[in-house]
């Protein structure tokens, strides 16, 4: 799978984009996702993603990851694109707010080196099509989440 990395804030550490890549492949691998997927993840301040946050869900306030699916599946589906298997599965973009994680870091007291990977992984499942709308949904999804982290030994501290 190719992940196309941009941090527009320029801060971010390449040891956090080195660790985000390894998480979300360990998490591919993990979700049967084809190895020709694409996505990005774009690194932002809260400035910005307010912005995209108010564009695209009408709320006028930072948030700490945002996820754009190229394609609507189901949970867990990875939907191949069947007219021309030589076209990669393009799954999406994710924007994490790098302010918002160091204040959520701090808040939750663990490293930002797992805030990154946590958010970063949060906004992959959602380009899979899991979503925490519902009270079940919710909880499959973060069990997932807490799932992959501890298998990757980024537990909580």
């Amino acid at each position: 799978m190719h992940i196309d990395f941009h941090d527009e804030t320029n801060s971010v550490d390449e040891a956090y984009v080195d660790l985000i890549e390894r998480v979300i492949q360990y998490a591919a691998k993990k979700e049967e996702v084809p190895g020709e997927a694409e996505l990005s993840v774009t690194f932002v301040d809260n400035k910005e993603i307010q912005e995209i946050n108010r564009n695209y869900r009408q709320k006028d306030q930072p948030t700490d990851v945002i996820s754009f699916a190229m394609q609507e599946l189901g949970e867990g589906e990875v939907e191949v694109q069947a007219q021309n298997e030589n076209l990669p599965v393009l799954l999406g973009d994710i924007v994490i707010s790098v302010d918002m994680a160091k204040e959520q870091a701090e808040e939750y007291g663990h490293s930002l080196e797992r805030e990154h990977a946590f958010l970063a992984l949060h906004g992959f499942l959602h380009l899979l099509g899991y979503d925490h709308i519902e009270k079940e949904d919710e909880n499959k999804m973060f069990a997932k989440q807490e799932e992959i982290l501890n298998e990757y030994g980024l537990e909580r501290s």
